[in-house]
């Protein structure tokens, strides 16, 4: 074995590790929320790169209503800095930000119960970006795969300083206001191992070992089980693909995409995502939207073919997503309501931020 492949190995079983040890961790966290969910405090949030979709929905928004409903206090992050670390412009971002935040509301998180901001709002968490970057190396940010997966994404662009510093910024998002869980995908350990790391090296050169008072918790991930949901065609789902279909989206514009979803020449409809992962996901939409089972979905199409399965997963979403589209065109005429919601938010971030960054600006003795 070479040592590329050594290192490989060491690497994977490393990983392996890291999602195992992560998945004990979460059920514990799970089964402490079902006990007391004053303990915790959530961050979590979006790039407002463009309309949230069925994806974003099935795949974490949902489980954010879910966290508020057990009582956990959540934080909601509009990461609209994030959208100039991999490009030239930002298009219509203000537009975007109340989308997002329209999407929100109408799936049902509370502006009683979660806290809406965004990054470009709270200069305090902004500025913790500079005493973290005193704690992390060039090396460890490179290596991080966050990083290589976003850069791997522009196409050959070349590394801005944001998106190298872009797991450093994160952690600045999740610690600033104290956050202790966050909802993450396997994908997304390592980041999150890196606010841990930047959490732990404060507190050994300027917290505890000052003071002997924490500044910032250890934050651990919430690990989302979550089925991965295809697009239309059977790749990613991307908005810049054209397959996907948006919150916002009428019925009529969403029984399009549908039918022309991509299926194959086989009539006799089956749940098979090894051979036939267009027909699964599909499968798949229509029992996210339900609450059935994929399998006795396909069972009830039988030899019914692809006409007749995306007629069925095409009333099974316009049916589940019914509510949430009158209350998103309800939100839309009333866009003061729309700023008040973001301002309080924004408002209680930055009072957060400021004592947190008090508390920062004492354990670095840089009060005058």
């Amino acid at each position: 074995m070479t040592s590329h492949n050594v290192q490989d190995a060491l690497e994977n079983a490393t990983s392996d590790a890291s999602l195992a040890h992560a998945r004990e961790v979460s059920t514990k966290i799970k089964a402490a929320i079902e006990k007391d969910p004053s303990d915790f405090r959530v961050l979590t949030g979006d790039r407002p790169t463009g309309n949230l979709h069925i994806g974003h929905y099935f795949g974490s928004l949902r489980n954010r209503v879910e966290l508020q409903k057990k009582g956990v206090d959540t934080w909601l992050l509009i990461a609209d800095y994030q959208v100039i670390t991999d490009r030239d412009g930002v298009g219509p971002l203000k537009e975007r930000v109340y989308s997002l935040l329209t999407d929100y509301l109408a799936i049902g998180m509370d502006p009683e119960k979660t806290t809406f901001f965004a990054h470009s709002q709270i200069p305090e968490l902004n500025e913790l970006m500079l005493a973290f970057l005193s704690l992390v190396t060039d090396a460890e940010l490179r290596r991080n795969p966050t990083v290589k997966a976003e850069l791997d994404a522009t196409d050959g662009r070349p590394m801005s300083g944001l998106l190298l510093t872009y797991p450093v910024h994160q952690a600045a998002d999740i610690l600033f206001c104290k956050a202790n869980i966050v909802p993450v995908g396997k994908d997304q350990l390592p980041h999150l191992e890196q606010a841990r790391v930047i959490a732990d090296r404060f507190e050994a050169r300027y917290g505890l070992a000052k003071s002997g008072k924490s500044v910032f918790p250890r934050p651990q991930a919430l690990l989302s089980e979550a089925e991965s949901v295809l697009g239309l065609d059977g790749t990613k789902m991307s908005k810049s693909r054209g397959n996907t279909i948006e919150l916002g989206m009428t019925a009529d514009e969403t029984a399009k995409r549908i039918k022309k979803a991509v299926t194959d020449s086989d009539r006799n409809i089956t749940f098979d995502p090894a051979n036939r992962p267009e027909v699964s996901n599909l499968l798949l939409l229509a029992a996210l939207a339900t609450g059935g089972d994929p399998v006795e979905i396909a069972q009830s199409i039988g030899d019914g073919g692809g006409g007749t399965l995306k007629k069925v997963v095409t009333e099974a979403i316009n049916e589940h997503l019914a509510p949430i589209r009158t209350k998103r065109l309800e939100l839309t005429q009333d866009p003061g309501y729309l700023e008040d919601v973001l301002h309080r938010g924004i408002a209680k971030a930055r009072e957060q931020a400021q004592e947190t960054l008090r508390e920062v600006h004492e354990a670095l003795n840089m009060v005058y």
